[in-house]
C-alpha cells in the first residue's frame, strides 16, 4: 500500500511539475522495450557502426561517449519475459559484448583482456569473465554467467560462437551493428562466412586437414559429439570437395593458436598472453 502511494504521489508531482501526461509517464516507467516484444538496440547499433571497423574496436571511443553508458543502463530495464526466443538470444548476445566492452575500458587495459584481474602473472578467480560487471535483465551477473548459463545452457545454439566476441584477435569479428531477432538467422550466417572463410589464420582447410580456432575444441560439445558433427555443422559454409570431406568427417581437426591480442584500433599484435585454449 505504502508503495503504491508512493508512486502515484510521484505521479502527480511528475505531471505537475514537467506537465507529462499519463501516457508519457508510464512509458518512461516502463522497462527500455518496444511494443511487440522487441528490445530497441539502436543506440548501441549506432555505436558499433560509429566505433567498429572490419572488427577492430575503438575502445577509447566508446569510453568518451556518454550513449554507451546510456544503452548500458538500458539493458537493465528489459523485461526478458516479454521476449521471443531469437531475440532473447540476439539481446543476451549484445549483453555480452557490449559488456565486454565496458570491462576492458573500466580497468583501461590496451593489450589484452587477459591482463584484467591477473596478480603475479596468474589470473585470479577466472580474471575478467568471473568479475559480476554486467547488469541486465534485472540480474547482476559476470561474462561467464552470460555465456555459460544463459546462452550455451538455454539456448543450445552452436553459432552463437561466431557472434560472442571476446575482446580479442582471435575472437571471431564484432560486427558493426547490433544483433536482432529479426536479422539473427542472416548475421549468424554472415559471421560464420567470416569466421570460418575470410579469416585463414584462425580457420583454414588444406587436403585433409582442417585446421581450426580453438574455440571449436573448447567447446567442442556444442557441436556435436564427433568429428561427423563437427564436420555437418560446418558443412554449410563451405562447398565442392571441402564440403564434402566435412559432410562425411573425412578430415583431421587441429587447433590454431589463439591471439590474446586487444582487437582495438591499431591492434597491439599477438598479445605475450596468447595461448592454444579459448580461455
Amino acid at each position: 500500500m505504502r508503495t503504491i502511494t508512493r508512486w502515484i504521489g510521484l505521479s502527480l508531482l511528475l505531471v505537475g511539475a514537467w506537465g507529462l501526461t499519463p501516457a508519457v509517464l508510464s512509458r518512461a516507467l516502463l522497462p527500455a522495450q518496444t511494443i511487440g516484444g522487441t528490445v530497441d538496440h539502436s543506440a548501441y547499433d549506432a555505436l558499433l557502426k560509429a566505433h567498429v571497423v572490419n572488427g577492430r574496436v575503438d575502445y577509447d571511443a566508446f569510453e568518451r561517449d556518454p550513449a554507451f553508458a546510456r544503452y548500458l543502463a538500458s539493458l537493465n530495464r528489459v523485461d526478458e519475459g516479454r521476449l521471443g526466443e531469437d531475440e532473447r538470444l540476439a539481446f543476451w548476445i549484445n549483453v555480452y559484448n557490449a559488456y565486454t566492452i565496458a570491462l576492458v575500458n573500466k580497468h583501461h587495459e590496451r593489450q589484452s583482456i587477459r591482463n584484467i584481474n591477473r596478480s603475479l602473472g596468474v589470473l585470479r578467480l577466472k580474471g575478467p569473465w568471473n568479475e559480476p560487471i554486467v547488469r541486465a535483465a534485472g540480474r547482476t551477473m559476470t561474462l561467464d554467467e552470460v555465456e555459460h548459463r544463459v546462452l550455451r545452457e538455454q539456448f543450445h545454439e552452436p553459432r552463437i560462437h561466431f557472434a560472442l566476441v571476446s575482446a580479442s584477435v582471435g575472437s571471431p569479428p564484432l560486427r558493426s551493428e547490433a544483433y536482432t531477432g529479426e536479422k539473427l538467422v542472416d548475421q549468424f550466417w554472415e559471421q560464420g562466412k567470416v569466421f570460418l572463410r575470410e579469416s585463414p589464420e584462425k580457420n583454414s582447410f588444406e587436403k585433409r586437414r582442417f585446421r581450426a580456432s580453438p574455440i571449436f575444441t573448447f567447446y567442442r560439445s556444442d557441436f556435436g559429439s564427433s568429428r561427423t558433427d563437427i564436420g555437418s555443422f560446418l558443412a554449410p559454409w563451405f562447398e565442392g570437395d571441402v564440403k564434402a570431406r566435412l559432410e562425411k568427417g573425412e578430415f583431421f581437426l587441429m587447433d590454431t593458436k589463439f591471439d590474446w591480442g586487444l582487437n582495438g584500433v591499431g591492434g597491439a599484435g599477438r598479445a605475450a598472453t596468447a595461448s592454444s585454449t579459448a580461455k
